[in-house]
């Protein structure tokens, strides 16, 4: 993998960011957005045990889904309190994904201020809050409504790698599907699970990486991959924009309401097949990428 640093600033200008970053579908990180927020300091999980400690909440494992695991459900359930309370005793490889905090609490939607001014089209009905023990992983993929992200870190260190969407079939892109076929997990370190034999075109793949830390804003271009890993016990809040484009909103919500449902349907009427054919399909293309090189 060809990997850059993202760039990170204190602040930014609205016409910078917009000239240098959401324009050209760049990422960035900037540390001083979140600063400015109550919730930089109230945000906590003993405030969080507080005002949501019995709301029962989904949880993920590491597990990495194959072509017959259902997409998003959930391996167990907690209450909020409880999972507080396993992932504050050391390294618990459990998340919470998409869980919409401020249905239950709505007055935390007090602790933050909408970043209007960088971009529009902000989702304010659903900001998502994610969490994640020490160790736990969140396998590359990319977000399927296609929105801009700002994902904003508090409580613990997220080691983060970036893919544009381009990318996608040398990250070798289940087709009809929003997930990579390869294991990215510890992609930095000796013992990574990165099966280069069998996944050469990754080696090419073009991207970036940061560690998020306590404050840090990042913001995601549409279609970027993502690939998290929790250095430590954390959450994160994530606000999304819609594209400004008439056609990139029709992009995403033709992933969701036709991509998807069509790849569950066939998952259930014809299972093997279905996966047979779209892991040599993701294979062609990979090495299709492979010999433009």
């Amino acid at each position: 993998m060809i990997l850059h640093p993202v760039d990170t600033v204190d602040s930014i200008t609205p016409d910078r960011f917009r000239q240098e970053y959401y324009l050209p579908m760049r990422p960035l990180v900037v540390r001083d957005i979140a600063k400015k927020w109550p919730a930089y300091t109230k945000w906590n999980w003993d405030y969080f045990r507080q005002v949501v400690g019995q709301q029962k909440v989904g949880l993920y494992n590491n597990v990495k889904s194959d072509a017959y695991t259902p997409i998003n459900t959930a391996d167990d359930y907690k209450t909020f309190g409880e999972y507080i309370d396993m992932i504050e005793k050391g390294p618990a490889e459990w998340r919470i994904f998409l869980f919409n905090i401020f249905d239950h609490a709505p007055q935390l939607k007090n602790d933050f201020i909408w970043p209007d001014h960088l971009m529009k089209g902000f989702v304010k009905r659903y900001p998502m809050l994610f969490t994640g023990g020490q160790g736990s992983i969140t396998h590359m993929h990319f977000d399927i409504d296609l929105s801009h992200i700002l994902h904003t870190q508090f409580a613990g260190r997220k080691r983060v790698l970036l893919f544009p969407f381009e990318e996608q079939h040398k990250l070798y892109r289940k087709p009809y599907e929003v997930l990579s076929l390869v294991d990215f997990t510890h992609y930095y370190r000796p013992d990574s699970k990165i099966d280069y034999e069998k996944y050469p075109a990754v080696k090419t793949a073009r991207g970036f990486e940061i560690t998020l830390e306590h404050g840090d804003t990042l913001f995601m271009p549409a279609g970027y991959w993502h690939h998290m890993e929790y250095l430590e016990s954390g959450f994160a809040i994530s606000l999304r924009a819609m594209q400004p484009t008439l056609g990139g909103k029709l992009k995403g919500l033709s992933n969701i309401v036709l991509m998807r449902n069509f790849d569950t349907l066939l998952k259930k009427t014809m299972p093997h097949q279905w996966y047979a054919f779209k892991e040599k399909k993701c294979f062609e293309l990979a090495e299709g990428e492979r010999n433009l090189v």
